[in-house]
């Protein structure tokens, strides 16, 4: 179609209602295209998103911390989730919101622990003297909080039957470190650090059962077993290790 050069009859042809319709329905129309190219080419920023996110992360955390306090005073049998709940100050309801239940939210508290204890013995690291420092540093902050080792202790004894809620944890935990802990002696030995005759799996289950051991004594009676001590000269037996090369590193940090 030509449009004339005055618009006059383009517009009364398309728009009999009259020019300011014209106008008024040109507006709504450019509009709208905006619209569309605003939406396509900016993304709508939800600008609560990341903060509700990090909101939730803190509400989870508080929960696992409080729970494990709870646990570690009472048991796990005896820790309700309404203490727990009181503790963070929220309704059991909207802590079931977070961990669906209590053998869950058991589940969480463990695996809390264990992020923990990573944060001091580092793993993964191809370092195996530094895996065996961050043993006996585990060793001494264990001594510090006597309600969560006894946690653990009651737990991993009550884990042995398969019906426990917690059974699967324990298996796939001692699993685990046996495997990292062996790794690391691995490590050790290819640097002829390993005393002969003691083989990585062997030093393994010997490290594991020694800091199971110690726990339970110290349990038993604070004033007999230091656990830090004793881990370390028992490590010392089969491993070479300069125990004071951490001390160094802090002292120059």
């Amino acid at each position: 179609m030509q449009i004339p050069s005055d618009h006059s009859e383009f517009v009364i042809e398309r728009y009999p209602e009259g020019p300011a319709q014209a106008i008024d329905n040109g507006r709504r129309a450019w509009d709208t295209v905006t619209s569309m190219t605003n939406t396509t080419r900016t993304k709508p920023v939800r600008r609560g998103a990341r903060g509700e996110y990090a909101k939730t992360r803190e509400r989870r955390k508080a929960i696992l911390d409080a729970a494990l306090e709870v646990f570690a005073e009472g048991g796990y049998r005896s820790g309700s989730l309404r203490e727990v709940a009181q503790r963070v100050g929220i309704s059991e309801a909207g802590l079931l919101h977070h961990f669906s239940s209590k053998v869950k939210l058991l589940e969480a508290v463990l695996t809390h622990r264990d992020d923990r204890a990573l944060e001091m013995v580092p793993m993964r690291s191809e370092d195996g003297a530094a895996t065996m420092r961050g043993l006996v540093a585990l060793a001494a902050h264990n001594a510090s909080i006597p309600g969560v080792v006894e946690l653990y202790c009651t737990l991993s004894a009550e884990a042995t039957s398969p019906e426990h809620p917690a059974h699967q944890y324990f298996v796939d935990r001692y699993d685990i470190t046996r495997s990292n802990i062996e790794r690391a002696l691995e490590f050790l030995r290819a640097e002829g650090r390993l005393r002969p005759g003691m083989t990585p799996y062997r030093g393994a289950v010997a490290i594991i059962a020694m800091m199971d051991g110690l726990q339970v004594q110290w349990l038993l009676d604070r004033s007999v077993v230091d656990m830090e001590i004793e881990l370390r000269e028992f490590i010392s037996g089969f491993v070479d290790i300069d125990w004071d090369i951490a001390d160094e590193a802090e002292a120059l940090a």
